[in-house]
């Protein structure tokens, strides 16, 4: 369900030479770059950098780092990560920028799938010679920061789902936000990450009936800050995780402005999973299209470049 596919009679060697001569001329052609680096599936872009080593001797992320600027540049360079390296390259820069980027950290650990993590974690200490968990535990702090660990573990229960564990589970959150103790919290973040997504599923069913109200609202009236954030995220990202991006999307566009870091991010990031869904709920949820919120709010070849990850229907042109 992503934007991008694998693009039909590929040829590394031809688009290789023509990223050269766009990045090598007396003025980068930006739109000979967009018209590739969007149209080409990660693995394919992978090859194409190969081949653009194996012909000029240079490096294809440095090039464009060298001649492009501002938030064009992020996108393309973006694009050009394995999706594992791309995600630790965001956590990195969310945990050891001048502040830390919680929303980020959010983001990404409360999404992706055990396999996901592990790969993660691989890449980020392939890259910064670090351990992601050790960094998590000295740049945040509290309850937080115990549930972004538990996360990035990437232990979470498969598959599995038992109605009686449910009903019990139901009873400790129901308690949790009733109660609000460190214990109470350890053991609401503990069920939210270890459990499988099935067995969740059966518990905020359980925890409805139990309350009757809501897991999300529960999390809303009890908690604040960054861990209550991080719950619902969660909860969000269970349930279904393209909503929870569109939400993440419509914010970043409207709400302070333009986050642009984290448009680019959930944009190239999705691009080749739920993108299409994503775009989907967006539409279905805040009546416009995706599509036309971004072509509203950026500008120039960063525009076109995020309006052709981004992919549009006829009717939000």
């Amino acid at each position: 369900q992503g934007t991008i596919l694998p693009a039909p009679n590929f040829n590394p060697i031809m688009d290789a030479q023509l990223l050269g001569g766009a990045l090598q001329g007396i003025s980068c052609e930006k739109d000979v770059l967009i018209e590739i680096l969007t149209q080409r599936c990660n693995s394919q872009r992978l090859m194409i950098a190969e081949a653009y080593r194996d012909m000029y001797g240079r490096d294809l992320i440095t090039d464009l780092k060298e001649n492009l600027s501002h938030h064009f540049k992020e996108v393309m360079v973006g694009l050009m990560y394995p999706p594992a390296t791309y995600d630790a390259h965001e956590l990195w820069h969310a945990l050891k920028g001048v502040d830390t980027e919680e929303k980020c950290l959010i983001d990404i650990l409360a999404s992706r799938s055990n396999m996901e993590l592990f790969q993660i974690k691989e890449a980020y200490l392939m890259q910064y010679n670090t351990d992601l968990q050790q960094d998590i535990d000295s740049e945040t702090s509290g309850h937080f920061r115990d549930t972004l660990m538990n996360l990035a573990q990437g232990t979470r229960m498969e598959g599995y789902a038992d109605p009686t564990t449910a009903a019990q589970d139901a009873m400790i959150l129901w308690e949790a936000c009733q109660q609000k103790t460190g214990e109470h919290k350890n053991m609401l973040q503990m069920i939210l990450c270890n459990r499988s997504h099935q067995q969740l599923w059966m518990v905020f069913q359980e925890f409805q009936g139990i309350s009757g109200q809501d897991i999300v609202d529960a999390i809303n009236e009890c908690y604040d800050g960054y861990f209550q954030e991080l719950l619902v995220a969660i909860v969000l990202c269970i349930r279904d995780k393209p909503s929870y991006f569109a939400y993440r999307l419509y914010n970043a566009i409207h709400d302070f402005g333009f986050h642009n870091k984290t448009v680019i991010r959930i944009l190239i990031a999705r691009s080749e999973i739920d993108l299409m869904n994503i775009r989907q709920r967006y539409k279905e949820r805040y009546g416009k299209s995706l599509f036309h919120d971004i072509k509203h709010f950026a500008s120039g070849h960063y525009e076109s470049a995020l309006l052709a990850i981004c992919a549009g229907d006829t009717e939000d042109y």
